[in-house]
């Protein structure tokens, strides 16, 4: 009767140890010699890397995380899986925190990326038909980004053209009765054949070899207001390695890293 009992205890342990096993990952203890980017693949992770050996010979290895998202490498800075992000505008920022409850901040502007409008049918606006499709992302951050260039190019009128959450229930004016289809930001460049325009993000236009400067249609300016930051928390804002990144990643060399791989259509912000 014993013996059944102590067996008993024990699959009762084993399989609370098992269930143990399997709930959520608590986050991993930082080391104080590493940091967690999540970044996107172009241009935030290629900066990344081209400051990364200059971080190491201070001492602090740069991980860099790649992702083809806007919500993922938020996610994982906000329940600490990794540090900080570099892939996002303010609005954006703003837009999540307000949408996830989360409170992630700001810690260093970078640089912009012109977002623009790219065609495979049309050379030109003015040749845009009537009742044509215009693909546009579906974040509320960059589609109003996406119809504040619409407007300030004539296409289309819209009630605030300083509100950067803009939506199509704005549109106050669409004289060609253009067609809006939304879709998630990544896809954009692989829908270009089934559109007749579609405003894409310039770190996706680059990654499929779309170059802004020569293929874009209208593109924003370097006035454009749409900063891409270094995010963290207020947990590790004043983390001595975030201090290293945020000082990386805005030096003279990067500067001119920037304009000499990117030829404007990334443009450093300091």
């Amino acid at each position: 009767m014993f013996m059944v009992a102590r067996r008993a205890v024990l699959v009762l342990g084993l399989a609370a140890m098992s269930v143990a096993a399997c709930g959520p990952k608590a986050p991993k203890a930082s080391d104080p010699n590493t940091l967690t980017v999540a970044a996107t693949a172009v241009p935030h992770a290629e900066v990344l890397e081209f400051i990364k050996p200059k971080l190491a010979q201070q001492g602090l290895t740069l991980e860099i995380k790649v992702f083809n998202d806007y919500v993922q490498p938020n996610t994982q800075v906000a329940e600490k899986r990794i540090d900080v992000s570099y892939f996002q505008t303010l609005p954006y920022l703003e837009s999540f925190n307000r949408d996830k409850g989360t409170n992630l901040i700001p810690l260093q502007g970078v640089h912009v990326e012109p977002i623009g409008t790219y065609s495979a049918k049309w050379k030109s606006i003015a040749e845009v038909p009537n009742g044509a499709t215009i693909a546009i992302p579906n974040d509320a951050s960059t589609e109003g980004r996406a119809l504040i260039l619409l407007a300030k190019n004539g296409v289309i009128a819209i009630k605030d053209p300083k509100n950067p959450l803009t939506s199509l229930r704005d549109i106050t004016s669409n004289p060609k009765n253009l067609k809006f289809k939304e879709l998630e930001a990544p896809a954009l460049p692989r829908v270009l054949n089934q559109v007749d325009l579609a405003v894409i993000n310039t770190n996706y236009a680059l990654d499929a070899k779309l170059n802004p400067s020569k293929d874009a249609l209208i593109i924003e300016d370097k006035t454009s207001p749409y900063v891409n930051y270094l995010v963290g928390r207020p947990d590790n804002k004043d983390d001595p390695r975030v201090k290293k990144l945020a000082a990386a990643l805005t030096t003279p060399e990067v500067k001119a890293f920037i304009e000499q791989k990117y030829a404007g259509a990334v443009v450093p912000a300091f």
